[in-house]
């Protein structure tokens, strides 16, 4: 075969311009007429498409949407007499005979060696004009039989294939400095790339990158949000944070605790020399073929410097609000109440609790060509299609409040604010409120009901925080039990006393356990538990009269607010998460 363009637009089909393939073989246009109904309009509208960009007639339909990808790869597998396997399945194929094909290789020609059938390797390939059958035989050292699948479906084999015969752990790495290895060069090196690169494909044979390296695509694996370089006297100790809980993974020799720190500190473009003071910087990586933004903070200890990586997969999609875990009641109230046409929607809860991502979903959720979304954000985390987003930056003092004088001079429908951290940030929104703007912000406070007393606090008048605020979610996250391996039990009524749940029959309840799916911790993944406070006329009328946040709840509860420790015990008693992770995380109500 010819070596032409690679990558998965060169695979969406093998026709020329001309319509032919030139020997013999029937027309890919022919066949996508038969199979799924193209007209002959539009197979010669997208001929001279391709003849105008010199590409291909599969690229050209799909760009004018006719067909989709994998419509015209299951045509060119007619057309060229290649087996069409739509999905593949990692588990199945051969790590050895993959190993053999460089992962450089295979991402670039889009190849993928699945296993050996009577001395041939059967290799998928989802852009067989684009690669060398002599290439992939050289490689493999035997004939070779292709079968043709989607670029998405073999990245993806690519990716947990070679994820699984990545053999360089940190332990190992630690033990290649027993055999005197020198970290005399670290220092001088380069390391700052346009482009992210991953880590299966770094070749680099330095120790120290290779153990910074390994620690950073375990952390990835296991889905830690953070990453703990902590020194103390005689040791460095790496922790990750796993579902919002830290757990020590690795403790490093102390002799390699500023090789180390120094290799973190030139990923992140930081100062290596200054070692007095903080310093905060950013990198990008990619491992597995996933991108991950990586923010560093360093800070200045007894024992060294202190430096915690938080990890954000850039490749995870925006969570839509049915996915956050709220009940069916409340969700129908959440969008009633992201769909107003202007007031303040509040989301409050202590740091990492999910509160941008809850207003991501929201957005998300009445995210419409018709309206002018903008945020101002600290960072941006996710990026939103369609939304105008903007990063604060006080080195220049583009603060919140400055920031959102200029948003409101862009004509905007809905704005989002990260945080109200201060009485001008405040004051701004809730006049953007009431001159019929939409505002999504978020605050730092232990229930719903104390946002109404924060905003107070800042300066703000009682009557306005009445007249501007429409509803305030406040929100934990708990861990959710795997599915794996827990293990139900009676639960005993003192237990029961502590989750308030009453009634005549005693509910299964279930505990965690541990096994190699959930990394022995019990738990995989996190849902939310929500306290959704709407203001009426009635609850308007109480902040106007009293500021005292306990009476705010008490009057809620008694219209039928459904409090964080409420809806907790729910969850528990459906088998979500357990007595012991609800109470955790709201003790300080329960007390």
């Amino acid at each position: 075969m010819s070596e032409e363009p690679t990558g998965a637009g060169a695979a969406r089909g093998g026709q020329g311009s001309d319509g032919t393939m030139g020997y013999g073989k029937p027309l890919l246009g022919q066949i996508l007429q038969d199979k799924f109904g193209l007209s002959a309009q539009q197979i010669e509208a997208a001929l001279s498409a391709a003849r105008e960009k010199r590409g291909r007639l599969g690229d050209a339909l799909v760009t004018l949407g006719h067909v989709r990808d994998e419509q015209v790869l299951e045509a060119l597998s007619r057309q060229l007499d290649l087996p069409w396997l739509p999905a593949l399945d990692p588990v199945r194929i051969d790590a050895t005979l993959a190993s053999r094909v460089p992962l450089s290789f295979a991402k670039r020609y889009l190849v993928m060696p699945l296993w050996m059938e009577n001395g041939t390797a059967v290799v998928a390939v989802a852009d067989p004009l684009g690669v060398s059958l002599n290439d992939v035989r050289l490689l493999l050292g035997c004939p070779v039989s292709l079968v043709l699948t989607t670029s998405v479906a073999l990245l993806a084999s690519v990716n947990q294939v070679y994820d699984r015969a990545e053999s360089s752990s940190a332990e190992q790495v630690i033990e290649d400095f027993s055999a005197g290895e020198q970290l005399s060069q670290l220092a001088s090196e380069a390391t700052q790339l346009d482009e992210p690169t991953d880590l299966l494909d770094s070749s680099e044979e330095a120790p120290v990158i290779r153990l910074v390296n390994s620690i950073l695509f375990q952390a990835a694996r296991q889905r830690a949000s953070d990453i703990h370089f902590e020194p103390y006297e005689r040791s460095l100790v790496v922790r990750y944070r796993i579902d919002g809980i830290l757990y020590p993974v690795l403790t490093v020799p102390k002799r390699l605790q500023a090789g180390l720190t120094t290799r973190v500190k030139i990923m992140a473009g930081l100062n290596i020399a200054e070692k007095r003071l903080p310093q905060d910087g950013r990198f990008g990586i990619r491992t597995a073929g996933k991108a991950v933004d990586i923010r560093v903070s360093v800070l200045p200890t007894a024992h060294g410097e202190r430096v915690v990586l938080r990890l954000l997969d850039k490749s995870t999609r925006v969570l839509t609000l049915e996915e956050l875990g709220l009940s069916s009641d409340r969700l129908a109230r959440m969008a009633q109440v992201i769909g107003q046409p202007h007031g303040i929607v509040l989301v409050t809860g202590p740091t990492g609790s999910g509160k941008t991502t809850t207003l991501y979903a929201a957005l998300s959720q009445i995210n419409a060509p018709e309206r002018n979304i903008l945020t101002i954000e600290d960072p941006i985390e996710y990026e939103l299609a369609g939304v105008g987003q903007m990063q604060v930056n006080p080195k220049i003092e583009l603060t919140f409040a400055a920031g959102l004088r200029s948003i409101l001079r862009q004509d905007p429908d809905v704005i989002m604010i990260g945080e109200i951290r201060d009485r001008d940030t405040a004051e701004i929104a809730i006049h953007a409120s009431l001159t019929g703007h939409l505002v999504f912000s978020t605050l730092h406070t232990n229930d719903a009901a104390s946002a109404v007393t924060r905003l107070i606090d800042m300066g703000i008048e009682p009557f306005l925080v009445s007249s501007s605020v429409v509803a305030i979610l406040a929100q934990r996250l708990v861990r959710v039990l795997c599915p794996a391996c827990r293990q139900p039990y009676q639960p005993t009524a003192a237990e029961l006393a502590k989750l308030g749940v009453a009634g005549d029959s005693t509910p299964v309840l279930h505990r965690s356990a541990g096994c190699a799916a959930c990394v022995h911790t019990g738990y995989k993944g996190r849902t939310g538990i929500y306290e959704l406070l709407v203001l009426d006329d009635e609850m308007r009328h109480l902040i106007l009269t009293s500021t005292d946040a306990v009476a705010v709840t008490r009057q809620a509860v008694q219209r039928g607010m459904i409090t964080l420790r409420e809806d907790g015990a729910r969850k528990v008693v459906a088998g979500v998460t357990t007595t012991e992770e609800v109470l955790r995380i709201v003790q300080q109500d329960v007390q």
